[in-house]
């Protein structure tokens, strides 16, 4: 088995593990910056198996700076999507942080 046959390469941006919605930048997340074991991945994500989150790394490995651009750009796409909700929250998030702010006033008042 070739490689890339454990990936389905939906979009230049979106590398997914074969017969899961799991792309392989949560897999890399985990491995790189949060220094997890291939066993603690698959204690994670219990669909995969030990094989595929090998074969992750090793495509990482043999394909170090895409895939490090690929990650790089995932994790700027988050930080926009972050900061885009910060400035524009959804109303349910505006009415719990209000509730919040209600609850630390009469916190204080007490």
């Amino acid at each position: 088995m070739q490689l890339e046959e454990y990936f389905d390469f939906l979009a230049p941006n979106d590398i997914r593990i074969k017969g899961h919605r799991i792309g392989i930048e949560t897999v890399l997340y985990d491995y790189l910056f949060r220094e997890r074991t291939p066993e603690q991945i698959v204690q994670r994500f219990p669909s995969l198996t030990l094989e595929q989150v090998h074969a992750t790394i090793l495509y990482y490995l043999h394909n170090r700076e895409k895939v490090s651009a690929y990650i790089q750009e995932w994790l700027e796409w988050g930080e926009r999507v972050r900061a885009e909700q910060d400035r524009n929250p959804p109303p349910v998030v505006v009415r719990l942080r209000a509730l919040m702010a209600e609850r630390e006033q009469a916190k204080q008042a007490a």
